[in-house]
């Protein structure tokens, strides 16, 4: 069974063995909204599960949640320094692309590299302890 994606920007980080190891999801626009799991896929799979029971709380109280990612207007300024700023100018011609298509792709790929650079924890670590 595909599972559907989430609506909503979350956040997944390790947590420290003093926090009880393993992995917490929290949803930024939903205050309150997290949940934990062994490994980044369970707490991913148990976030579904917060966010579901988030918004049908919401829901009976009669508010209205946020819609997903409305903190996020997809617009920031950035300065950088003069010299960066001409080094991208020229990258981008090179590439033959705008400014701000090789800044968002140069982004991407850093943040894509750094997710990948976390070490992931084993599931028996966290299954050992309970």
């Amino acid at each position: 069974m595909k599972k559907r994606p989430i609506a909503y920007p979350f956040e997944v980080r390790p947590l420290s063995n003093d926090e009880g190891g393993g992995f917490s999801i929290s949803f930024p626009d939903l205050p309150g909204c997290l949940s934990d799991g062994a490994t980044p896929e369970e707490a991913i799979e148990n976030g579904r599960d917060a966010l579901a029971a988030w918004l049908a709380v919401a829901r009976e109280l009669g508010d209205e949640p946020v819609k997903p990612f409305s903190a996020a207007s997809g617009k920031f300024l950035q300065r950088v320094p003069r010299s960066l700023h001409a080094q991208l100018i020229q990258r981008a011609k090179a590439e033959g692309v705008s400014l701000n298509t090789l800044v968002v792709s140069l982004v991407a790929e850093g943040i894509g590299r750094r997710q990948a650079a976390r070490p992931r924890k084993r599931a028996s670590a966290r299954a050992a302890s309970k």
